[in-house]
């Protein structure tokens, strides 16, 4: 009975916030949590960008560079589960950006909070598949004794093969993706721990010494200023801090989700820093010769790594599970990003909406969107072909984007607070100055990592993080100035105040649903039902 009253709770509530419940609701919380937890993933970015740590700022700014970025990504965090506690939805932070604006700004808020968030995600999921092909790379090469090496369009190979994988099972496999998250949490607890304890207790030779993982500091960028490798340094832990709005966008899934969304965002954020840590300081102690690591013949040196502690049998075994785990996290991204495409083509937002709003009859998924996303990530990852930085660019456009659209709710929250009212989650008097704080660190991290982080700056080299990002951004501008501003107006309504009303008398919570349900009137615009289907008949006529 209990369970039944939270399932309508949640739809009620998100018939409040303009919308039918359309998608499974089955998820608990725990199972939200583990999606986020995965999505996260610390050893996709752990594991491919530790040798640019290493030689950008070395020992010292990977482990101390860990602890900070772990204090002001939860800033960010804590700010963003206060507004996913008010409006959970899969449209995560571009419908909250809407309904914290004025009326007047809340489609351009919607429309390109939604696009940094769709940007952020989809070089999210090249960048962890594209990482994945690396690590395999790696492996293979540790496997023959480091006599193969792989060329670009072989990597680029393997990457579009695990693209494709990822799409078969989010087609065919929906019922056991719930489950494989299960597992994924499991695999990268236990799996993350018996590295750890593998690497400390089984390497070879003498460990590194204390001095050298707490104060050796190494600067192999070509840049003279310390303080700028330093910062360089800091994008191996930034990066990994992301894709924990995963678990907003999994909200209109999850059973009791003003409550499972922020949980999940804040403890992913918890478990992945202390594992995180734990793996970086056994790695590091590790490391047997330095500049034997930094030039691997293998391609990651966390693999060089391994292999002088190890040996390569151990090597392998260790690889191994970390191709699992990224796997896992790979798939995990697919799922929860499908779902931002479904809500943003749900309300008009995205070119050919009408195409990828549609749901598959039989699982009730967006897996039409889900193949959308995989063929723009596979394009992404061509660039590697002709650039040896094309990994840490596509990393650098996900973490600038996600982190962009992470500040944009923040922002409007700042600037209009008077229209929101927190959900049971809530900073209090804490949350101005919070929200500062976060805004802040986003600034100065989105201005960062677009820069080289080679010098001298050449063409094999260069970070292209700049012309991804501009190129896209160009695309969009010309959408919303072509097309966009005239079909999108902000989340559309689909259903009636007055329904969803009737539907909430008696809750206990009923104070929630009618802030819910003021912020939504006041700032997205009213559409009838029979305007609604004119408006999609246009659209999907228009497309045709």
């Amino acid at each position: 009975m209990e369970q039944g009253k939270s399932i309508n709770k949640d739809e009620a509530l998100l018939n409040k916030l303009g919308y039918k419940q359309e998608l499974n609701r089955s998820l608990s919380s725990f199972r939200n949590f583990c999606l986020c937890f995965t999505t996260m993933s610390l050893l996709s970015g752990l594991t491919p960008l530790y040798g640019t740590a290493l030689m950008t700022g070395g020992p010292v700014v990977i482990i101390f560079g860990w602890i900070f970025v772990t204090l002001m990504t939860l800033t960010v965090a804590l700010s963003m589960s206060e507004v996913c506690s008010s409006l959970p939805t899969s449209g995560g932070l571009y419908y909250w950006a809407a309904s914290l604006s004025t009326p007047r700004w809340s489609p351009i808020a919607a429309y390109f909070t939604g696009m940094f968030n769709l940007i952020g995600q989809i070089a999210g999921t090249a960048s962890v598949n594209f990482g994945l092909a690396l690590i395999v790379v790696g492996t293979i090469s540790v496997g023959t004794d480091t006599q193969w090496s792989a060329t670009p369009g072989a990597t680029v190979g393997i990457y579009i093969a695990i693209l494709f994988l990822q799409g078969l099972l989010n087609t065919f496999g929906t019922r056991a993706i719930g489950m494989m998250n299960v597992i994924s949490l499991y695999w990268h607890l236990f799996g993350t721990l018996g590295i750890i304890i593998s690497i400390l207790v089984c390497t070879r030779n003498s460990p590194a010494s204390a001095k050298f993982v707490f104060t050796d500091f190494e600067n192999h960028s070509g840049w003279n200023n310390s303080g700028f490798a330093v910062l360089l340094g800091l994008l191996q832990s930034q990066y990994s801090f992301t894709g924990y709005d995963s678990a907003a966008h999994m909200t209109e899934e999850t059973k009791n989700a003003q409550r499972a969304g922020p949980i999940s965002i804040l403890t992913s954020i918890l478990m992945t820093s202390g594992l995180g840590l734990a793996y970086l300081l056994a790695v590091t102690f590790s490391i047997q010769d330095y500049d034997q690591v930094i030039n691997t013949k293998t391609g990651i040196p966390t693999a060089q790594v391994f292999l002088d502690a190890l040996g390569k049998t151990g090597a392998l075994i260790v690889l191994c599970v970390i191709i699992v785990a990224v796997f896992f996290c790979g798939n995990a991204g697919v799922t929860s990003n499908s779902r931002l495409i479904y809500a943003l083509a749900r309300d008009k937002a995205l070119p050919f909406s009408g195409t990828l709003y549609r749901l598959h009859k039989k699982t009730q998924t967006p897996v039409i969107a889900a193949w959308a996303i995989l063929f723009i990530a596979a394009l992404l990852g061509l660039i590697s072909i002709g650039s040896e930085t094309a990994f840490v660019a596509i990393t650098s456009v996900c973490t600038i984007s996600l982190y962009i659209t992470y500040g944009f709710p923040t922002l409007c929250l700042l600037l209009n607070r008077s229209q929101f009212t927190p959900g049971p989650f809530t900073l209090g008097r804490f949350s101005t100055i919070n929200g500062i704080v976060a805004l802040c660190w986003i600034v100065l991290i989105s201005v960062l990592f677009i820069l080289p982080t080679e010098y001298p700056v050449e063409a094999s080299n260069m970070n292209y993080a700049i012309v991804i990002f501009g190129g896209l951004w160009i695309i969009i501008a010309i959408y919303w100035f072509t097309r966009g501003r005239h079909v999108f107006k902000g989340p559309v309504r689909y259903v009636n105040s007055s329904d969803a009303t009737s539907a909430m008398e008696g809750d206990d919570d009923i104070n929630a649903f009618d802030m819910a349900k003021r912020q939504v009137n006041t700032t997205i615009i009213k559409k009838d039902q029979q305007h609604i289907q004119d408006e999609k008949k246009q659209l999907d006529n228009s497309e045709e």
